[in-house]
């Protein structure tokens, strides 16, 4: 059983916590750390957790074995850092980092601790999408040809102006860092490294806060295309599709952390004139966050890495700068090949 202290107690924070609450062989929260202690108290006492007032007097509490970080993006890596020098292991939400440069100061301070360090893609952990990999790689769905996807919702209008989820530095690239990484490590998961990138951002609804449509092109290093949509001032709505050269896949909805359908459609080559019917797919009722929560402690348990140098968790911030430079540019970016 890992002891883990969950470092911010906001909304996704306490989602956390509830996943594994009483239900979990592999993990249990026996801490909790928010500098405005006063904002969790109840929360925290009705969970039997102890609260501390810094990150600090986490990492230095003796009955923690693992951090899981629900903070601001721009915390994270120097978060990372701080726990592996206390020989703490790490899960952080989603981005791993917003640089590439401390991304990689990250991974290696986990790597020289000996700490494990796990990335929050909770995706991964969607049977559709697992199905979707299988398809892929046992040919039902033939040569990957292209991939596209959106992840969209009201996101600007849930936070007032001041707030950090507003400002620029925490949410570059505006859907992209809360919603987007998803998708694009989704992408990763199922086609591989992406080579170049070309995409646009820009604020169009609120006269402050975050850029509120962002889109992009891909291609892939396997030649394949893809293309991904964020627009954080509309209704909510996600949606991934994958072509191949026998059919197509489709998941997708408005609520994303339930356990995905998904639609698959494979031509007939003996009748290419019939417009084959879908099948809807369906499988067996799953909680990502606990899935992913209770792999990490498994790993942790082992010594055993996840997030590694040169891995999917790395090559996805090298993708978050080349978008965010080409939305700059208007030029199309490279991605960095580093392994």
């Amino acid at each position: 059983m890992i002891r883990a202290a969950i470092i911010g107690l906001g909304r996704w924070g306490r989602n956390l916590v509830e996943c594994v609450h009483g239900k979990s062989d592999a993990i249990r929260f026996v801490a909790g750390a928010l500098r405005d202690v006063a904002k969790a108290r109840d929360y925290a006492r009705e969970k039997g957790l102890p609260l501390h007032d810094s990150y600090e007097k986490a990492l230095a509490d003796p009955n923690v074995d693992a951090v899981v970080l629900a903070t601001p993006h721009t915390r994270h890596a120097e978060q990372i850092i701080a726990a592996a020098r206390a020989g703490k292991h790490v899960f952080t939400e989603k981005p791993l980092a917003l640089t590439a440069k401390s991304a990689a100061a990250a991974l290696r301070a986990c790597a020289k601790a000996g700490v494990t360090l796990a990335v929050g893609y909770n995706w991964r952990f969607q049977p559709a999408l697992q199905e979707i990999r299988r398809m892929l790689e046992d040919g039902r769905l033939g040569k990957l040809l292209h991939l596209e996807g959106n992840f969209c919702g009201p996101s600007a209008y849930r936070f007032p102006a001041g707030h950090w989820r507003q400002t620029r530095e925490e949410g570059p690239a505006g859907g992209m860092t809360g919603r987007g990484v998803h998708v694009v490590d989704a992408f990763l998961y199922l086609a591989g490294r992406i080579g170049s990138v070309h995409a646009q951002s820009a604020r169009r609804v609120l006269r402050y806060g975050l850029d509120d449509t962002t889109s992009m092109l891909f291609r892939f290093t396997s030649g394949a295309s893809g293309y991904l949509g964020t627009v954080i001032a509309t209704a909510e709505t996600w949606r991934m599709q994958v072509f191949g050269s026998r059919g197509w896949v489709e998941v997708g909805d408005v609520e994303h952390l339930t356990t995905w359908q998904m639609k698959a459609c494979v031509m007939d080559p003996q009748n290419l004139w019939a417009h084959q019917k879908p099948q809807v797919m369906t499988f067996p009722q799953i909680s990502t966050e606990r899935a992913e929560l209770e792999n990490f402690a498994r790993a942790a348990e082992a010594r055993r890495a996840l997030a590694i140098a040169g891995g999917d968790e790395e090559h996805g911030v090298a993708v978050f700068e080349a978008i965010l430079k080409s939305a700059k540019t208007g030029k199309t970016i490279s991605v960095s090949r580093k392994r």
